[in-house]
């Protein structure tokens, strides 16, 4: 049975799940390329990693398929729900933001962008 320390020192365990050694680059980052199917010489390059790193890394996630499969989707899980808060959360507050009356102090750069609308409104009206 091989486990993680076959490919010690190229795929560790850390706070964020199973990385590149002396990177902060996730596996389940390079899951992502895999399942856009982009090729290894793809990984390697946008990932800046050596041909050893991308080979070993390959390696350790087809051998690994079921456990990487399902911390991978345990991520996206987590990953949209966060989406989902957060884009709430936002749009509940760019809401208020929006409510809020202008600031008198914004008046004179509010006037001045005013009046360069304005001019190229004026400005495309007569090239077309």
């Amino acid at each position: 049975m091989s486990g993680i320390n076959d490919f010690h020192p190229t795929v560790v365990r850390t706070n964020r799940g199973l990385s590149v050694a002396g990177t902060r680059i996730t596996l389940y980052q390079i899951m992502d390329y895999i399942k856009a199917d982009e090729p290894p010489e793809v990984i390697l390059s946008d990932f800046r990693l050596t041909i050893k790193q991308t080979a070993d890394v390959l390696d350790y996630i087809k051998i690994h398929q079921d456990e990487i499969e399902k911390e991978y989707n345990d991520i996206l899980i987590k990953a949209e729900k966060s989406r989902q808060y957060w884009s709430e959360r936002n749009r509940q507050r760019f809401s208020q933001i929006a409510a809020l009356p202008p600031k008198p102090e914004h008046k004179e750069i509010r006037n001045k962008l005013n009046e360069w609308k304005k001019r190229l409104t004026e400005h495309d009206r007569h090239t077309h």
